[in-house]
């Protein structure tokens, strides 16, 4: 057979390849999206409010407009968890331990990290230290790492708290390894120095219903969320398995079990180790089948990743999504 003749003859089965293999995955394609459940959207509340805490257990920064990341929630320089008071052997420094950290306020003035607390005078430092060495952390048994912040902001701390021991100051930088959360969250699922979830949302609705079962009540700051939702009712958010906000797709994966951190005033730093705990634990205990993962914790919030990033604003509306 003339050469010239093989060779079309094999273009043309080339082409009728490239061509069933086309039409394969157009059909696939097509089939996928009359297979896949429509999405309904049902509006449940408004973004009433938006919270950043740079710093774990730190003061909380109410902001207008967050970009919501894979990590959560970043307001210019800040995100959300990503500095850290550790003990000089890398052990993690909350509020359970040091209540005034509540009070203690981390931002970011011209690439400059400014720390503020009671009766302290302000300290600045650089955001960036290159030279400064990267410690190893650990948080909640995980190991993780920080970049040192450098003796200033050590010393401005351990002074703080009139500590006898020295506490420091860690970063979390971008290139660092981060933390796998719990085995219930998706295993390419990483974070800082949150307990678990990059966010957490909860209602004004819930914390109102709380508040009325106590003596004194309780401010939504009390439970450190990242995204407070009006306009629904007390406890809705414990059924909303995916949202959105803007262009940003949340799914819930947990609620989140509370501890003696709650009892800590977020306004004068003082820890009752009483309530609002004890109330939650007479109406907000898990059900009998989840015990293995809650046990004797009550739950107030719920825990999310982001599956889609964006920006959120106050003001916001919050969809579930129904399919």
């Amino acid at each position: 057979m003339d050469f010239r003749v093989m060779k079309d003859l094999n273009h043309r089965k080339a082409a009728l390849l490239i061509g069933g293999a086309g039409a394969a995955l157009l059909g696939l394609a097509v089939g996928y999206k009359y297979l896949r459940k429509p999405e309904k959207l049902v509006r449940v509340g408004v973004v009433s409010q938006l919270l950043v805490h740079p710093l774990k257990s730190g003061k909380a920064l109410s902001v207008a407009l967050a970009e919501c990341l894979r990590t959560g929630l970043k307001f210019g320089e800040l995100q959300d968890r990503h500095w850290m008071v550790v003990t000089e052997d890398g052990h993690m420094v909350t509020g359970r331990q040091e209540p005034r950290l509540v009070l203690m306020t981390l931002t970011c003035e011209g690439g400059q990290i400014c720390l503020n607390g009671p009766n302290m005078e302000e300290l600045k430092f650089p955001k960036k230290n290159p030279q400064n060495r990267v410690i190893d952390c650990r948080v909640f048994g995980a190991d993780i790492q920080g970049r040192d912040c450098g003796d200033a902001a050590s010393s401005w701390i351990t002074r703080y708290f009139k500590a006898e021991k020295t506490y420091r100051l860690v970063h979390f930088e971008p290139h660092m390894k981060a933390r796998k959360p719990e085995p219930l969250f998706p295993k390419d699922e990483e974070v800082a120095y949150p307990d678990f979830a990059p966010v957490m949302i909860l209602s004004e609705a819930s914390v109102k219903d709380l508040s009325s079962k106590l003596d004194k009540p309780v401010t939504v700051e009390r439970f450190r969320p990242n995204i407070i939702i009006s306009d629904c009712e007390p406890f809705d958010e414990d059924s909303w398995e995916e949202i959105q906000i803007g262009s940003v797709r949340l799914k819930r994966v947990m609620a989140c079990g509370r501890c003696l951190f709650t009892t800590v005033d977020p306004e004068t730093g003082v820890i009752s180790r009483k309530e609002p705990l004890d109330t939650l634990k007479i109406y907000r205990l898990c059900d009998p089948s989840e015990k293995h993962l809650y046990k004797s914790s009550p739950l107030f919030g719920q825990l999310l990743t982001v599956n889609k990033t964006g920006i959120l604003q106050v003001g916001d509306e919050v969809f579930k999504i129904v399919r």
